[in-house]
This record gives C-alpha cells, structure tokens and sequence, in this order.
C-alpha cells in the first residue's frame, strides 16, 4: 500500500526505493487488495468510519468470539462480539455439540455488543434441547430478549453464580 505525503499530494509519487519515474497520484491504479485507492490527498483510506459526521451509516465490527469452560456441571460459553448470520456458525456449533453432552449450558453474554435475529433464533433452538441460561445480556441485548417475548421463554440471569449453581 503507497504511503501518501506532502509530496504526493502536489502530484508526484514517494515510493522508497522505487526506480520509476514519477507519476501523478490519481494516475496510481487502485490496489488489488480491496480497500480504497486515491482518498484525494487525505491521510484516512476513503470509507472509514472516520470521515462519516457522527451516526451516520457507521458499520459494526465483524469481529465475534467465545471462550468456553466447565464450571459446576455446566458448560459455559462466553461470547463477545457482534453476532449476526455472518458470524454465528462457531458458537452455533459450538452450542450444538455442548447440548448433546451437557445437561445444563449457559451463555455469558455480557460482551455481546450486537446480536440480531439470528443469534436470538440459535438461543431458542438450544433452549429447546437443553436447560439453556443467559447470564447478564447487554443493554442492547435485553432489550430484544424483552421486545420479542424470549426473556419469558429463556432463562435470563444476573450472575455466572446464579446460572452455575
């Protein structure tokens, strides 16, 4: 990827080490990679969150996680992140198998900053073939357990203590 400085910006390129002769910078092709090619002189790469006014259309990360253990007989899955249908297939799996073996499993979603209908619909099919417990749901996740009724159906709880025990 070209680092673009002053120089670049009054139209010739600062490749180190290249041999070439300079060459305007909007008549650099844009990179094969992907990501944005000329940002008209400016330092951010074009459709960063960084150039948007506040709120506006800002994507959310792609990046989900889980760590899982055994604590009291049941096993403990401790997922973060963003879940939606591009990121649930490891905790779905994860879940799958664990209901196979254990008879209680519990999700500690404290750190899960976005989940959508997917996630909530993976909640409910492992509430139906084991004793499945939430454990402290973020704001943001409460608030669709309450709007779609699920916080009636799952069993919703405050501390790892109490979904353990």
């Amino acid at each position: 990827m070209l680092v673009r400085d002053e120089a670049e910006r009054q139209g010739a390129t600062a490749e180190p080490g290249a041999d070439a002769p300079e060459t305007p910078a909007r008549a650099l092709r844009p990179p094969q990679d992907g990501t944005a090619g000329d940002t008209g002189g400016t330092s951010r790469a074009a459709g960063t969150d960084g150039d948007r006014p506040a709120g506006a259309g800002r994507s959310r990360p792609r990046t989900s996680g889980v760590a899982q253990y055994e604590s009291h007989g049941a096993r403990v899955f401790v997922a973060h992140g963003t879940y939606d249908a591009a990121s649930i297939a490891p905790l779905a799996e994860a879940l799958r198998t664990a209901a196979d073996t254990y008879a209680r499993v519990v999700v500690d979603a404290r750190g899960v900053g976005f989940a959508d209908s997917t996630f909530l619909n993976l909640l409910i099919s492992a509430h139906r073939t084991t004793d499945l417990r939430v454990v402290a749901p973020s704001a943001r996740l409460r608030r669709l357990l309450e709007l779609t009724g699920a916080d009636k159906a799952l069993k919703v709880q405050a501390s790892l203590a109490e979904a353990t025990a």
